[in-house]
This record gives structure tokens, C-alpha cells and sequence, in this order.
């Protein structure tokens, strides 16, 4: 149920703020409403999203920004303590490079750089996600995690986070596409690159997440060696996650 209306938790300052509730997972539990939220950046709180969001009671946040962009738009959320787990961006600075060394830079190049990220991400950024995972298992209360515009990195994190707690593949995906309806992204800003390009970073695709589970996929044992040796995600860690995140059957 990926349209489900107490998904998004409409806020002024934040656009992707969303529950991962009610999802069937493992053995057709739901997950719990109200204890995992995925987003966009929190650097443009207003008042009134503050109360909202402390009404929550939000106790940690995971930030998968890289170091520059944090400091570019700190935060603070009320009552929680915020975890960097950085990732640094990689494709502006390889569209950059490839701008500079005059080569095009068109559509089908810039897709094929977001395949390439999410490749990445799942197989070189692993270590974040494990740690993200460790503290998943060791949280008590609330808890959400966000890059900047909360859609590639956040959503690598999101489809992992549904996945080991047993969510269907075809609702990982609906999930991840929710962006394309609720994130707004910045002004799009006066440049040489092609409109239609800028407009692939700013929007999610499935082929980009179709391309981090296939590379799980071809990983020896697949998705579930993938969890329990890259992620740290044995059965016993599993089954506490599930146990956790997911309502008695």
C-alpha cells in the first residue's frame, strides 16, 4: 500500500518526509506505523515542523550526507541525536569531470552514471548500511534516516531496510518511486547541461534501483548472503529486526 495516507507527513520545510509503516513483510506482518521515517534534508525547518516532528518522538537520525553537505545545511531536530554516516556524492563531480574533458553529456550517459552510483552504493558504501542496520537493532524509539534530496542513497536504504524485514520486491520499488510524486527538488539553475538531464538527477528511476539489486543478486548466495555478510544481518540479527520493526502476527 504505498499511497496509504498516513504515508507522507506533509511538512513546509521538507518534501520527502515519509513512514515506512504498514507494508506486509515477513510472513504478512505489517510494519510498525511511526517508528521508521525516510527523507529529504532537514536544513529548512520551519517552527511548525518542529512541533510536528517532535510530536513524533524521533529519538535518532541518520544522516548519509557527505561531509560538505552537512555543512552546507545543518540541523537540528528536537530531541534527537543525529548519527553521520557520510556518503560523499559522487555523479555532479563525474558529470563535471566528463564536461571538462569535453565529452557530451546527455540523457543516456547521465542514467548510466546513476546506475553506476547505486552499483556502488550497495557494494562499496555496504559498511554504512551495516552500521544504519546496527543501530536499527539498538534503537528504542523512532528513528530516520535522509541524504539531501532523501531519494538515492536514502532510497538504497530504504529498499535494504524493507527487504530484510521480508517486503515483496515489486512494494520495495513502489516505495521508491513515491519520490517522484512528493520530492521538490531545488530551482533548477541557470547552465550549460541540457535541461532533461538535470531533470534525471532529480528524479528516481527504476532501472537506478533494478541496478543495486542486481548487483546483490549476482553476489555469491544473493540477497541473503548479502545481508548477513555485508550487512551483519545472520538470523538471529534478522529475526530480532523483524521482531522489532515488524507487528505480532
Amino acid at each position: 500500500m504505498p499511497h496509504h495516507p498516513d504515508r507522507l507527513i506533509p511538512l513546509q520545510g521538507v518534501s520527502n518526509f515519509r513512514d515506512l509503516g504498514g507494508y506486509a513483510g515477513d510472513g504478512g506482518r505489517p510494519l510498525r506505523w511511526r517508528r521508521l521515517f525516510r527523507s529529504d534534508h532537514f536544513g529548512a525547518l520551519t517552527e511548525a515542523d518542529r512541533a510536528q516532528l517532535a510530536a513524533l518522538g524521533i529519538a535518532r537520525s541518520f544522516d548519509f550526507r557527505g561531509v560538505a553537505e552537512r555543512a552546507a545545511t545543518p540541523y537540528e531536530l528536537p530531541g534527537a541525536v543525529q548519527h553521520p554516516l557520510s556518503i560523499e556524492p559522487t555523479v555532479v563531480q563525474r558529470l563535471q569531470a566528463l564536461a571538462a574533458a569535453g565529452s557530451s553529456v546527455t540523457v543516456p550517459v547521465v542514467q548510466d552514471l546513476m546506475a553506476d552510483l547505486y552499483r556502488a552504493l550497495v557494494l562499496d558504501q555496504a559498511h554504512r548500511f551495516e552500521e544504519l542496520f546496527a543501530h536499527l537493532l539498538d534503537a528504542q524509539a523512532p528513528v530516520v534516516f535522509h541524504c539531501t534530496a532523501g531519494k538515492d542513497r536514502t532510497g538504497v536504504a530504504a529498499a535494504l531496510i524493507l527487504l530484510a524485514l521480508g517486503v515483496p520486491r515489486d512494494v520495495v520499488l513502489a516505495d521508491y518511486l513515491l519520490t517522484n510524486q512528493h520530492y521538490r527538488h531545488p530551482a533548477l539553475p541557470q547552465t550549460e547541461t541540457p535541461i532533461e538531464v538535470l531533470k534525471v538527477l532529480w528524479r528516481v528511476d527504476d532501472m537506478f534501483l533494478q541496478a543495486a539489486l542486481q548487483t546483490i543478486d549476482a553476489q555469491p548466495g544473493g540477497l541473503p548472503a548479502y545481508l548477513d555478510k555485508r550487512l551483519g544481518l545472520g538470523p538471529a540479527a534478522l529475526a530480532a529486526l523483524r521482531a522489532r520493526y515488524l507487528q505480532p502476527a
